[in-house]
């Protein structure tokens, strides 16, 4: 699935689930660095765990971040 994220550097979030397990993440364009090590340390965390542990996240004075809108992006694959 493609997520379009809006308010951040990522101009796209690619999120592949195994039932509720993350299987891959990908991230098109933002921090490489950070969003590399985002998806890593997502892959092969439940769903549920991944979103309530990045959902409100901020990057200096936006009102969200990558990591937040991962979580966003993770409710859309999910159905929530």
């Amino acid at each position: 699935m493609e997520f379009i994220p809006s308010g951040v550097c990522s101009r796209a979030i690619h999120v592949e689930l195994d039932g509720d397990t993350i299987k891959n993440v990908e991230f098109v364009g933002g921090c490489n660095g950070n969003t590399q090590g985002i998806a890593s340390l997502v892959r092969g965390m439940k769903v549920d765990d991944a979103i309530s542990r990045m959902e409100g996240i901020t990057c200096g004075y936006k009102s969200t971040s990558c990591p937040d809108q991962l979580a966003t992006a993770l409710k859309k694959a999910a159905g929530y």
